[in-house]
This record gives C-alpha cells, sequence and structure tokens, in this order.
C-alpha cells in the first residue's frame, strides 16, 4: 500500500501523526537555507519512494527544522536533512546528513 509523506506545518501536527502512527515513523528534518535545500531535495524523493516501499511498516514524515522548532529540540536534531526513526514517541535511531536510497533502507531495515 502506497503511503504518502506527512508534511506537518508545525509541532501540534508533528504530534498528532505521531498519536495517530500505528508503527515506527521515519522523521526527517530538513532547512530552507541555502547549504541545506539541496540535500534536503534529494532525500524529498528517496523519502518518497521509502514511503512507498514500506508502506504500511512506517510513517514516513517531513518537517523544517524552523517551522518546528520544539520538535527539533525534543529530538536533538542539529542539522539538515536528519533522519529519526520514531517508535511510541521515542527516538531509537538517529542520522544526520544526507543518505542515498540504499544507505536509507539499510538504517531502516537495522532498526525496523
Amino acid at each position: 500500500m502506497a503511503r504518502r509523506v506527512h508534511q506537518p506545518l508545525e509541532d501540534q501536527e508533528f504530534d498528532f501523526v505521531l498519536s495517530m502512527a500505528t508503527g515506527p515513523v521515519l522523521a526527517y528534518f530538513t532547512g530552507t537555507w541555502p547549504k541545506a535545500v539541496e540535500a534536503c531535495r534529494a532525500m524529498d524523493e528517496v523519502v518518497g519512494e521509502l514511503a512507498r516501499e514500506y508502506g504500511d511498516r512506517l510513517t514516513a514524515v517531513r518537517t523544517d527544522i524552523t517551522r518546528c522548532p520544539a520538535t527539533t529540540r525534543r529530538f536533538e536534531v542539529t542539522g539538515a536533512p536528519t533522519a529519526v526513526l520514531i517508535v511510541d514517541g521515542a527516538a531509537i535511531a538517529t542520522q544526520a546528513g544526507p543518505l542515498t536510497g540504499e544507505e536509507f533502507r539499510q538504517f531502516l531495515d537495522a532498526h525496523l
């Protein structure tokens, strides 16, 4: 089953997506400053593919660091792009920096 990537606009929406998820959540944090934009755009495509590939096993959430500051602090994200795998509201794995599709799959498979 294909699942879209959720894009919360503020912290409360992020919390809502977490509360509605029925399994692990892959949150990837993006930024809008010049050095982050290109890497984050590449991650958009990769995460979209993973959301379709992993289907019901994973909920993907894209969030901008500046739009969700409380969420960013809560998961100790310090740069973009950063991927955080969340289970039952707690981060179980974090990967900073851009990832290829294969690197992302390895990250997920190691922790799912």
